[in-house]
């Protein structure tokens, strides 16, 4: 997803518990891919646009991102969508379906990427612990979920994008890519979708923030400037 990894990372962990839920999810991650190891799996390659499955198509299998990123939405009757999530690398697609016959959202490719089709029923059969680790994955969604919930309630227009540009480092850290320079593989009109926003205040907020120093824009590419005042700027009552 990014081009550049970096050898240091000399950017401060300014998100505790944004960090922790990363090293959480980065640690289910790799149990997981320990468990599947030497288990012949289908590996699906998708192109950007491309959908790994739509709502209402029946489930079969549960996909763990390999590479690449991805959005999952749900469309209302009126053809309206609704950002639910953006994932990469060891986040896993089709958990929301459990409990259900059907998948419960779109999931589509923003670049080009990878997915390991995991058929739910003939590995948890199959392997006893398969079923603990899908546990662990959903109980760190739920968390994750509980965390925007919080910050869509009770934060303006440019500490939500603030807020989404630093988990995003956070994130992409965590995997070995650099936390300050990144490229956006969603429109503009997606973020605004999951941040709850309209796309012309997706667009000022960048810009009132590039203004004040604390990040440069560059079409799809991001730099963080100062995440330090990025940070703090989470913290006061009021930005505007």
């Amino acid at each position: 997803m990014l081009q550049v990894r970096e050898s240091h990372d000399q950017s401060s962990d300014y998100l505790s518990g944004a960090t922790h839920g990363c090293l959480e999810a980065r640690e289910v991650t790799r149990d997981m891919e320990e468990l599947l190891r030497g288990i012949p799996l289908r590996h699906r390659t998708l192109k950007a646009k491309e959908h790994v499955f739509r709502a209402g198509q029946p489930r079969h299998s549960l996909f763990l991102v390999h590479a690449g990123f991805f959005k999952t939405c749900l469309t209302s009757a009126d053809g309206r969508e609704k950002i639910t999530g953006f994932r990469m690398r060891g986040d896993m697609l089709g958990l929301d379906s459990l409990g259900i016959e059907t998948y419960a959202c779109d999931a589509i490719a923003l670049d080009t990427s990878e997915v390991w089709e995991l058929p739910y029923s003939d590995l948890c059969g199959s392997l006893p612990e398969f079923e603990q680790r899908i546990t662990s994955f959903l109980a760190a969604e739920i968390r994750r979920d509980w965390n925007w919930m919080l910050t869509l309630g009770t934060l303006s227009a440019d500490q939500r994008v603030v807020s989404f540009l630093l988990d995003m480092a956070t994130r992409l850290g965590s995997l070995g890519f650099s936390r300050q320079h990144m490229i956006l593989r969603m429109t503009r009109a997606d973020l605004g979708s999951f941040l709850a926003l309209k796309l012309e205040t997706v667009t000022r907020a960048l810009s009132r923030l590039q203004d004040k120093g604390f990040i440069a824009v560059q079409g799809k590419e991001i730099t963080l400037r100062d995440p330090a005042s990025m940070n703090e700027l989470l913290q006061t009552a009021d930005c505007g």
